[in-house]
């Protein structure tokens, strides 16, 4: 029976590439794809290459990944599927045309797809009377009320979540590595998958099981007992995290890892990453199927081996997910640390003493954030205030945020933060450097046509 092992070696840009280089060097697998973009990676990326056009995209695929295993992948037949490309597939190709022409990899075949970025198209659907819903129904902080409308004129980039199709025909031309864009994280899995097994466009249970394959993979080291919640003190050897390998058959999935490395496969592990980002487990919309995993079964196998089994899929959506990066302001974030007794005390004074000063010369900020850095940064209005437990406080450290549309406003408040350190109560220690203003980006995440795309691959041989 024909199995296909595919292995997950990227979970974000600056993830490590230590746990894909020992899957190329010790894992039975054909094929690995790599995940280097969050939401907001690409908003970044397209200000990288509005300053240098030779920029945009993620080069440590190429002067890391490849540089370290790309030889041995190639001598093994491991195929490579990324989006590193981000906002520059071109600039990506042709960083690894020269690393495949220094390693004297004559015939090298570089896949690419290109079609995500439509920012160029936005006009022509304004004119066509697309409004560009907010996905954001629920009036979260990070729309706010705004309206596509409202950011148009402050667009970074605006990339769609295409599908495997175009990937899947990259593979199929003999692609030995293939570059993407924006294509959908698990999208990179299913595109080998379906090109093994030869699934139709319409066989919706199968795309469905290389999708949540894939779901299961493109986190990197989270689906192998990474931020495992269950029981993170059970993950053995962590330093040497090792990611999860799925393996196919037309009738079975299993999630293990490679030998010889930290991490662990469980069902547990594996329900953490199954349900992630997932919303409704009954329609876990993707631009290749919507899946239902409401019925789902996750069973060990073994040691570091998992079966997962009762996939669906239904139609896929109409609407492709498009991610709109835009210039909302900017910020300043300013800290100060105080040491016992009294830390929690003294960094609150602090933080009036600061915001009687903004007061004074006039900072009008769209909004200001106080939080003490031990206490309640993260846990916020559920933190655990106590008389108790703010007098056993060793430390806290005063974050204040500001933000503003307005970048002077912005700037105020640096120079108030330094001298605290002799102008405030005793313990204070400024750390970090000075302050600086900062642009926010933001992220309008909403659907368009799927015949708005014009997705196509492309091949080039070294």
């Amino acid at each position: 029976m024909k199995k296909i092992a595919i292995g997950g070696g990227q979970g974000f840009w600056g993830d490590s590439p230590d746990a894909a280089i020992h899957m190329i060097r010790k894992a039975d697998i054909q094929y690995l794809a790599c995940d280097y973009l969050a939401e907001l990676t690409l908003s970044i990326m397209a200000r990288q290459k509005i300053k240098d056009p030779s920029k945009g995209y993620a080069p440590d695929f190429v002067t890391r990944l490849l540089k370290e295993a790309g030889r041995q992948a190639y001598d093994k037949n491991i195929r490579i599927i990324t989006n590193a490309g981000g906002m520059n597939v071109g600039g990506c190709v042709e960083a690894i045309k020269e690393w495949a022409l220094c390693e004297g990899l004559n015939g090298y075949k570089i896949g690419y797809v290109t079609g995500d970025d439509i920012k160029d198209k936005i006009p022509q659907l304004i004119a066509e009377g697309w409004d560009f819903p907010s996905m954001d129904t629920a009036g979260s902080d990070d729309t706010n009320g705004i309206s596509f409308e409202d950011i148009k004129d402050k667009i970074y980039n605006c990339n769609a979540y295409i599908g495997h199709e175009e990937i899947q025909r990259a593979i199929a031309g003999g692609a030995d590595t293939v570059i993407t864009g924006r294509a959908a994280d698990s999208a990179l899995f299913l595109a080998p998958l379906a090109h093994e097994f030869g699934w139709a466009d319409d066989d919706w249970d199968n795309l469905a099981r290389g999708i949540m394959a894939g779901h299961l993979l493109e986190c990197g080291g989270q689906g192998a007992g990474g931020n495992f919640m269950y029981d993170w003190r059970s993950v053995p050897d962590m330093e040497h995290l090792g990611f999860p390998i799925a393996e196919l058959t037309e009738d079975t999935m299993e999630i293990t890892k490679a030998p010889d490395c930290g991490g662990l496969i469980t069902p547990q592990s594996v329900k953490e990453q199954f349900l992630y980002e997932v919303l409704d487990p009954s329609n876990y919309l993707t631009p290749d199927v919507n899946v239902d995993i409401s019925h789902a079964t996750i069973t060990k196998k073994g040691e570091n081996r998992v079966s997962v089994a009762g996939i669906k899929g239904k139609k896929r959506p109409d609407t492709i997910k498009l991610c709109v990066g835009y210039h909302k302001g900017w910020k300043t974030v300013s800290m100060l640390s105080f040491a016992w007794p009294d830390a929690y005390e003294k960094a609150k004074y602090c933080s009036e003493i600061i915001m009687n000063k903004m007061k004074e010369k006039g900072m009008k900020a769209d909004d200001v954030h106080i939080s003490f850095i031990g206490l309640d940064s993260l846990h916020l209005g559920v933190a655990d205030k106590s008389p108790e437990t703010l007098s056993r406080l060793n430390e806290c450290v005063m974050r204040i945020a500001v933000f503003s549309e307005d970048k002077n406003e912005c700037a105020k408040i640096i120079p108030e933060i330094s001298p605290l350190q002799l102008n405030g109560p005793q313990g204070a220690s400024f750390f970090g450097g000075r302050a600086h203003v900062q642009e926010v980006m933001a992220l309008y995440p909403t659907v368009i046509p799927r015949d708005a795309l014009d997705v196509k691959s492309h091949m080039i041989t070294v």
